[in-house]
């Protein structure tokens, strides 16, 4: 079976954010992730970390202002600077959790400025952050985003990642393929990560409809995590759903599917 993080920006919002390391180790997790460290002091964090035994798997560069809908800033043409100074704010968070790993998020593209621009922002973007966390021993990915639930994400399918990857042209550059994101843009799953491996660093999940956990919706899990495992996936797999009671009474699947 695949090894499985806890959202915590997701799961366990039963109780307050530093308090979810304790909840997910209880439930079983070895590892965690969530959008975003900065509101805390990082020595906080490494010490909920330690204090639980955890991996810390995954965060996100600074996006913006996440509160008044910003998501991402990378594909703006008017904030490269403030995007530059996010990428040394997350290493340096990064290397006090011991995180191996940051995803960027494209943004929303911004109304009126032409496609090239945009393109060229975002790929001019990515190529500074993965030099700069190569340097740091950290790799960068890219997340995918289904334009219903983000109307107007910028990187929306992984066709268009890949060929982002391809014009960046660094080696520390990775996606990270969000299952349930992916199964609304362009579904075929199975076929794209495996036709994709070598690209992807870091699997997100949910299930369609709902953004539930799985065995509520419409995407067979057990196959997909059966699938991973033969073709050799790695990685870590990221719990990035909203449970559809409270999140250990939705923890049964990791039974059902012998997951911890």
């Amino acid at each position: 079976m695949p090894r499985f993080a806890a959202n915590l920006s997701m799961l366990f919002t039963e109780v307050d954010f530093l308090d979810r390391f304790a909840a997910a180790a209880e439930a079983g997790f070895s590892g965690v992730e969530y959008l975003f460290p900065y509101d805390f002091p990082v020595e906080e964090i490494r010490a909920r970390l330690d204090a639980n035994k955890l991996e810390q798997v995954l965060f996100n560069l600074p996006a913006g202002d996440w509160g008044k809908g910003e998501r991402g800033i990378a594909c703006h043409p008017d904030r490269v600077e403030e995007f530059r100074a996010g990428v040394d704010k997350a290493i340096a968070y990064a290397k006090v959790l011991g995180n191996t790993q940051i995803n960027c998020l494209a943004g929303i593209r911004p109304q009126g400025v032409d496609c090239a621009t945009v393109e060229k922002t975002f790929v001019e973007n990515l190529r500074f952050a993965a030099d700069k966390l190569a340097a740091a021993g950290i790799k960068l990915v890219m997340e995918a985003i289904n334009t219903r639930d983000i109307p107007g994400f910028y990187l929306n399918n992984t066709r268009q990642a890949l060929e982002i990857r391809e014009k960046v042209g660094s080696a520390n550059l990775f996606l990270q393929y969000d299952i349930y994101h992916m199964q609304i843009m362009e579904g075929d799953l199975a076929r794209t990560v495996e036709s994709n491996l070598a690209a992807i660093n870091h699997v997100q999940l949910a299930d369609n409809p709902g953004r539930n956990e799985p065995g509520t919706g419409e995407i067979n899990y057990r196959f997909l995590f059966q699938h991973l495992d033969r073709i050799g996936y790695q990685g870590w797999v990221g719990c990035e759903y909203k449970p559809a009671t409270t999140t250990v009474a939705g923890l049964g699947w990791l039974k059902t599917h012998n997951a911890i």
